[in-house]
């Protein structure tokens, strides 16, 4: 690079995305083609030149992912060590000069049910006569296969889906949503995959788990109600689920590692593990730029290391690129809710957002959530956004 025209990227001091954080993402620059980066400050690097490396030059971060633990920590190492040092100016993009795209190809995704306060909500208010918690709850992290061909990359709009619904005679119609929502989630990307029926123990979670990202898993309700008997989520989750353009590296996050809440009663063998996998990381969920709800990981009943451990517990294999996620993630308290069926309690109680009443979205809602983690340096870290706006149903 001799000769090479180079910058120093200068990171205030109370930026989210410091050295010490450093997620992954895709993108364009200005008239070139997806390639891997990373994010320091407001600056996108571009790894494939960088670090003069082919597997970064790629629409997606898969291959990467493939190389394995070993190889994400060397990379992480250099580029913590670069990010102090001039970097060659044809590397480095302003954040508004890119297009951000998905992450990674997703082969695989499954959601989960895991948090006790939205499953306890969502109990009292769907079984009001009856306990919140099916017999199974805290015995397995409840789960199912979504639709991983309608994940799309942070602010792409949500056209507002058509389903049947239940009418007040009890038979079905054919119509958009009137009761969408959103799901408040974190998505965890695999990097390493396995063999099928080897199943993944919850030791092995920080070898085969790349890193984090937000995920909105938005939801129909009203078709979801009328669908969801006996199979489980169907044509009212899969129409969109959105997921941050930038994921953190779990080696982010070793400052936010918490105990987990306590389970009772205690799991079966194959869900322990030597050590907790909790998380503090604290979400903020804004409507039509408002914040309604601050909703807390660490709540989470069931960690990501016994998600992963359930998942591949019949033998299932996982993938580099595949994704899961948390489900809903709410606290104990009204202000914490992860979803608006919970913020509204079923539609009973409207929520007054920029001097408009809401229960559910409206055609030209945005919702953006964001959230911050301990990092290793002392301050908190962010872990990007994820957003979108509401399109109406179309005609046909």
């Amino acid at each position: 690079m001799t000769g090479a025209q180079v910058l120093r990227v200068e990171v205030p001091e109370d930026s989210l995305f410091g050295p010490e954080n450093m997620p992954y993402g895709v993108f364009a620059p200005p008239g070139g083609a997806l390639r891997v980066g990373c994010r320091l400050g407001d600056m996108v690097l571009d790894l494939a030149v960088l670090l003069d490396d082919p597997v970064f030059a790629r629409p997606e971060m898969n291959a990467f992912l493939a190389q394995g633990s070993g190889r994400w920590r060397e990379v992480r190492a250099r580029l913590r060590a670069l990010a102090d040092t001039a970097l060659p100016i044809d590397a480095v993009y302003p954040l508004t000069a890119v297009r951000m795209a998905l992450p990674v190809r997703i082969g695989d995704y499954v959601d989960f049910y895991a948090s006790i306060d939205h499953a306890t909500n969502l109990g009292r208010l769907f079984r009001p006569d009856s306990a919140p918690l099916l017999p199974n709850w805290r015995h397995l992290p409840v789960g199912y296969h979504g639709r991983a061909g309608t994940v799309v990359v942070s602010d792409t709009p949500v056209i507002r889906p058509r389903g049947q619904r239940r009418t007040a005679a009890g038979t079905p119609d054919f119509g958009p949503s009137q009761r969408l929502d959103i799901e408040a989630e974190l998505g965890f990307v695999v990097g390493s995959g396995s063999t099928l029926g080897a199943p993944v123990t919850v030791d092995e979670f920080t070898e085969h788990v790349f890193g984090v990202a937000l995920v909105n898993d938005w939801s129909a309700r009203d078709i979801q109600a009328w669908e969801y008997q006996p199979l489980g989520p169907f044509l009212g989750k899969s129409f969109t689920t959105s997921l941050s353009a930038w994921i953190t590296p779990l080696a982010a996050l070793t400052q936010a590692r918490v105990p987990l809440p306590a389970q009772d009663p205690e799991p079966l063998p194959y869900l322990r593990g030597t050590g907790d996998f909790g998380l503090d990381i604290d979400l903020t969920v804004a409507w039509n730029g408002e914040v309604v709800a601050h909703p807390p990981y660490s709540r989470m009943y069931w960690s990501p290391a016994q998600m992963l451990a359930h998942l591949t517990a019949n033998g299932a294999s996982i993938r580099p690129g595949d994704l899961y996620a948390s489900g809903t993630i709410s606290g104990p308290e009204p202000s914490q809710r992860g979803s608006f069926i919970e913020l509204s309690w079923g539609g009973t109680q409207p929520i007054t957002v920029k001097d408009q009443t809401r229960t559910f979205l409206a055609d030209g809602d945005e919702v953006t959530i964001t959230a911050t983690a301990p990092g290793t340096e002392g301050r908190r870290i962010g872990l990007g956004a994820v957003g979108g706006r509401i399109l109406r149903a179309r005609d046909t």
